[in-house]
């Protein structure tokens, strides 16, 4: 494992840390005791993670990209729930047309994050010449995705409402793990 594969999934794990720490405190539920907790464990887990698919990659050597993309991947999740907390904490929306607005950007921010970890590390694409043509079939192809994504969101979010005494800021974030789950799979079968 080279030594940039190291810097990088520690700045992985350290913005999967940062942006728990915002969902959490967007949410009532965090602790500063967690603080230091978060920051410093996040990262070497993510990092011993990675360091298993790096020896099982020697035999299989797909196994360490795949752990290499998953690892972009929950750094992705992490940031597009980050951002939209930050969106929701700033302004006090939950639902409504903004929190579509809001689910959108989100998105957008975490798709922009996900192309240019994936194409510098985890495929260890070095050509920047294309990068804009590139980057345009990656949004093509994802928008179906954050259709679908944001729809489920909103619907939950805006047509079904808060249920059981759900705060609305949780109830907005069930919303939109719910439309990932839903744009994942649609990813996947895709």
């Amino acid at each position: 494992m080279k030594k940039s594969d190291v810097v990088v999934i520690l700045i992985l794990g350290e913005i999967v840390a940062v942006f728990f720490i915002v969902i959490l405190k967007n949410l009532g539920y965090f602790f500063n005791n967690l603080l230091w907790l978060l920051l410093v464990a996040v990262p070497i887990l993510a990092l011993v993670a990675v360091f298993i698919t790096y020896i099982i990659g020697k035999k299989i050597p797909a196994i360490f990209q795949l752990g290499k993309f998953v690892s972009v991947g929950l750094a992705n999740t992490a940031v597009d729930f980050g951002v939209l907390n930050i969106l929701m904490f700033l302004t006090g929306i939950t639902s409504g047309v903004f929190y579509s607005v809001f689910k959108g950007a989100s998105f957008i921010v975490s798709c922009t994050h996900s192309f240019i970890w994936n194409k510098f590390w985890t495929f260890r694409k070095k050509e920047t010449e294309k990068i804009g043509g590139e980057f345009l079939q990656f949004i093509m192809v994802s928008l179906i995705g954050a259709a679908i994504n944001i729809t489920v969101a909103s619907l939950i979010v805006n047509l079904i409402g808060p249920q059981w005494g759900i705060s609305s800021m949780l109830w907005a974030n069930i919303g939109a793990a719910c439309g990932s789950v839903v744009g994942l799979a649609w990813n996947f079968l895709g």
